[in-house]
């Protein structure tokens, strides 16, 4: 009975031992995701709310799996509202702009902003694929 007793306890102390080792070891695989920022101030002109139109559609017709996954993340964020004025100078914005950020467990480790966007506001076809072709990129880092 006491030898039973002795196994119990420990087999008792190893699982915890090994559940105590598992909490505290990372995962083996990190979380990731990517938030596309389309950022825009109150002022907007046609060519502003088109980026941001074309932005969506591009990514929503482009990234179905990833939004639902949560590996991809839309969204437009009004810069003149208090709690957003920090955008400014964490991306180093001076106009309406789609940026894309890379966060791994929660802190960002990387950021892109997309400039380009300006230049292909007028070429719906050349817009798309330059932002399709970014996010992209961001998603296999």
């Amino acid at each position: 009975m006491a030898i039973i007793r002795n196994r119990l306890a420990l087999i008792l102390i190893i699982t915890f031992i090994a559940i105590f080792v598992f909490r505290l070891t990372p995962a083996l695989s990190s979380e990731k995701e990517v938030i596309a920022y389309y950022f825009h101030s109150n002022f907007r002109c046609v060519t502003c709310r088109t980026m941001e139109q074309y932005s969506r559609e591009a990514i929503e017709e482009n990234f179905k799996d990833e939004l639902s996954s949560g590996k991809l993340v839309f969204k437009t964020v009004n810069i003149d509202e208090k709690e957003n004025k920090h955008f400014v100078n964490d991306y180093d914005l001076y106009t309406k702009s789609l940026v894309l950020s890379k966060v791994v467990d929660g802190k960002e480790a990387m950021h892109k902003n997309l400039t380009k966007i300006w230049e292909y506001a007028r070429n719906k076809d050349m817009f798309f694929t330059y932002v399709v072709d970014e996010i992209k990129d961001y998603l296999k880092e």
